[in-house]
């Protein structure tokens, strides 16, 4: 059984999901027309006194304001065994930090699997908590985010990066 509920931030609406004990999910404003076609949007009841819900949601509004920098809400994210390694790696990235696509391959020890890596990254199920928008490419220029450009330079620049004026490379 899944439970969702949405919510207001910065970015737009959010929608969140949740099974019985953990976050499966996080939908931003650009999933949202995905989502109508989701399995999990369709299984998936409203719940506004959810504890896993809940929590996320604090947890999300203390983020954007500034209040938080790491999250506690269980995470249960469904994938390939090598997506949910490449997630778990990003879950390492320290608030404010940045990793290279490279980088998160060398520390899956896999060094070669860069493009893998990006891939992996772009179906992250759980945006913002799972820290995917703290990957960039080697030359420091922002590469795509499934959430779009804007969102990714909003997050990068709310956790503290300087970005040139086109928001295509961190300085």
């Amino acid at each position: 059984m899944y439970f969702y509920q949405t919510m207001k931030s910065p970015l737009g609406t959010l929608r969140l999901i949740a099974d019985e004990d953990s976050l499966v999910a996080l939908y931003t404003k650009e999933d949202l027309e995905i989502d109508a076609r989701s399995p999990l949007k369709n299984m998936a009841l409203k719940s506004l006194k959810h504890t896993v819900l809940l929590q996320a949601k604090k947890e999300l509004d203390d983020y954007f304001l500034g209040k938080r920098k790491h999250f506690t809400v269980p995470l249960k994210p469904h994938g390939t065994v090598f997506q949910n390694k490449a997630w778990s790696a990003l879950l390492k990235i320290p608030y404010g930090d940045i990793w290279s696509y490279g980088k998160q391959a060398q520390f899956l020890k896999k060094p070669k699997a860069q493009r893998a890596v990006g891939c992996a990254n772009g179906k992250n199920p759980i945006p913002i908590i799972i820290p995917c928008h703290r990957v960039i490419g080697s030359s420091g220029k922002l590469t795509g985010y499934s959430g779009g450009m804007e969102m990714k330079i909003f997050l990068l620049r709310h956790e503290g990066h300087k970005l040139d004026t086109h928001g295509l490379k961190v300085i």
